[in-house]
């Protein structure tokens, strides 16, 4: 009988060294995981930025094909076929749509003479969660200019990005 407990003992791991290995995973993970999301983070805030740099070329485009001022909402940039002043094709649907890669973008017309054309616009990207998705609060407008803040939506006066 012995002998027989013997060979079984052989064939497997034993508890304790199985607690070992799922220690060893947990610090890994521990390590791990935190910086993932920081990357992440990081990345949905460069994507951010690049979105309004994108809108931006996109409004510039817009005015001078329509010759009617800004767009008057951020869905008039996106996809149509044909492309029209309503559908303008100038930006992805998804961005068109106000949310992408864990940022909600406000758009803001502006008819500063009442004439129903929009001379100006304001866009804000703001974290869909922050500290999760996004620490950054980004802006711009027609200067192309994209500025930031933490901790509240970015405005005209807060500092430009570092190019």
């Amino acid at each position: 009988m012995r002998e027989c407990s013997g060979k079984m003992r052989g064939r497997g791991f034993s508890l304790i060294e199985l607690l070992i290995v799922v220690g060893i995973i947990l610090v890994i993970a521990a390590i791990a995981v935190p910086r993932f999301m920081q990357s992440k983070m990081k990345a949905n805030e460069a994507n951010a930025a690049s979105a309004l740099r994108s809108i931006s070329t996109a409004e510039v485009s817009y005015q001078t094909t329509y010759q009617q001022g800004f767009s008057p909402t951020l869905g008039a940039l996106g996809p149509g076929s044909p492309a029209t002043a309503a559908a303008a094709d100038l930006i992805d649907a998804v961005l068109a749509s106000g949310t992408r890669h864990g940022y909600t973008y406000s758009y803001n017309p502006i008819d500063a003479d009442g004439n129903g054309q929009f001379e100006a616009y304001t866009i804000n990207a703001n974290p869909v969660n922050p500290g999760v998705t996004g620490q950054k609060y980004f802006y711009v407008d027609m200067s192309n200019v994209v500025r930031y803040a933490l901790g509240a939506p970015a405005t005209a006066a807060s500092p430009p990005i570092p190019q």
